[in-house]
């Protein structure tokens, strides 16, 4: 499956979002384990190549999900203008 430019991009920045935000939520949750909110427009099965490469990039940094953090998983199958709403509401949750 090929993906245009566009949402190669869109899929870096989303990740990279992530992965940036992610030490300044792990420093403010102190008891709790930090939580990845992990949103893709791809379908589940369709992603499992970009899912492994999420994991093993955080496996490298040494994070392992269910010992030091945990990850939100959500697909959302070619709906890209749910991702806004779904982003939102993972901003918004209040976790442990």
């Amino acid at each position: 499956m090929q993906f245009d430019q566009s949402t190669r991009r869109q899929l870096i920045a989303l990740i990279g979002g992530a992965a940036a935000a992610w030490p300044l939520a792990a420093r403010a949750q102190q008891g709790a384990l930090p939580v990845i909110g992990y949103l893709s427009s791809l379908g589940q099965a369709i992603s499992v190549r970009f899912d492994a490469a999420f994991r093993r990039g955080l496996s490298e940094m040494g994070y392992s999900e269910g010992q030091n953090l945990s990850v939100e998983y959500h697909w959302i199958t070619d709906r890209y203008d749910a991702l806004p709403a779904m982003a939102a509401d993972l901003v918004q949750r209040k976790w442990p």
